[in-house]
């Protein structure tokens, strides 16, 4: 299949599958009242068994490469999931979604500051909005609390250096998005597996009064997440960690209709103008970078002297 067949294709699946997942974690979190950690735990233990199911069909190969280089982006990925998953649980889906558009002008930032990427002025200026209409959103949330606050912050954070390494460490490696995966998810897992104890007893877990649909529910969570990590690492690994993000705005609308609906979750008027300001700079953010890659494209080709188009 051509690539960029493939990458579309990965686009809209990643839209429907991180949609489903959001919605599926907080009936879990909601109804359920599964702990946060544990279910972290299991999506990357199925991820991993699905990699090695996918790998018996010869959909990728293992690519060897040092434990110890994936350490590290192993840490980020414990901490993205589950920082965001914090977020969830404790903040609306409103206010856990536009907090996540905070991660495109962080990842700018990073990329500027640790690896000296130049932006031109106008994408800085398509930030502003962005960054204001988050602010506006949380002054306003009805709903605003401490703890989610700082779940959500922290996870931007570390959502944000993630992305930014798995884009990097793949081209480092010349590794492709399920090799990648494939080292990085039973690292995670362990790394989890290991705290879990200590933040929260297995006691409780096990002697929650567990119906079919419960099972149902977190099994079910569980392999929708290894869909999103799986055309999440395709998006970052073939495209830029802003292109995945731009895109990753767009479920944006969907998620906020799916949280009235299903967690009549409403949003105050002054809520409303933040969550659509946000949205204008996002628009626009995407208007500049499409732009700027045309005319990276037509200097690029004419100073190669070939034609931009087959005649």
């Amino acid at each position: 299949m051509n690539k960029r067949v493939l990458t579309f294709l990965c686009l809209v699946l990643n839209i429907f599958f991180s949609i489903l997942i959001v919605l599926l974690n907080k009936m879990v979190y909601v109804r359920i009242g599964f702990p946060n950690v544990t279910l972290s735990m299991i999506h990357f233990a199925i991820t991993f068994l699905g990699l090695i199911i996918c790998e018996k069909l010869d959909v990728f190969c293992i690519k060897d490469v040092a434990i110890k280089e994936m350490v590290p982006i192993a840490l980020t990925f414990c901490g993205f999931v589950v920082l965001t998953n914090l977020s969830l649980e404790h903040n609306t889906i409103g206010t856990y979604q536009v907090t996540k558009m905070l991660t495109t002008p962080c990842v700018v930032v990073m990329q500027a500051i640790c690896y000296k990427k130049k932006f031109g002025l106008l994408v800085k200026l398509t930030l502003i909005p962005i960054i204001a209409g988050v602010v506006i959103n949380f002054y306003y949330d009805i709903r605003f609390n401490i703890l989610g606050t700082i779940y959500a912050t922290l996870g931007v954070i570390v959502t944000s250096l993630y992305q930014v390494w798995v884009s990097r460490k793949q081209k480092e490696f010349q590794m492709d998005p399920m090799q990648l995966l494939y080292y990085q998810a039973p690292l995670s897992a362990a790394m989890l597996f290991v705290i879990v104890p200590f933040l929260e007893p297995i006691g409780n877990t096990l002697q929650h009064s567990w119906t079919f649909t419960d099972i149902l529910m977190v099994l079910l969570s569980s392999v929708v997440a290894f869909f999103v990590n799986l055309t999440s690492y395709w998006i970052i690994g073939y495209t830029s960690p802003l292109t995945y993000n731009m895109v990753g705005h767009s479920k944006f609308c969907l998620l906020l209709l799916g949280g009235a609906i299903i967690f009549h979750e409403s949003l105050a008027l002054n809520q409303a103008i933040g969550i659509t300001l946000t949205l204008i700079g996002i628009v626009l953010y995407a208007r500049v970078k499409m732009k700027d890659g045309i005319s990276n494209i037509s200097r690029l080709t004419l100073e190669e002297g070939k034609p931009l188009y087959k005649t």
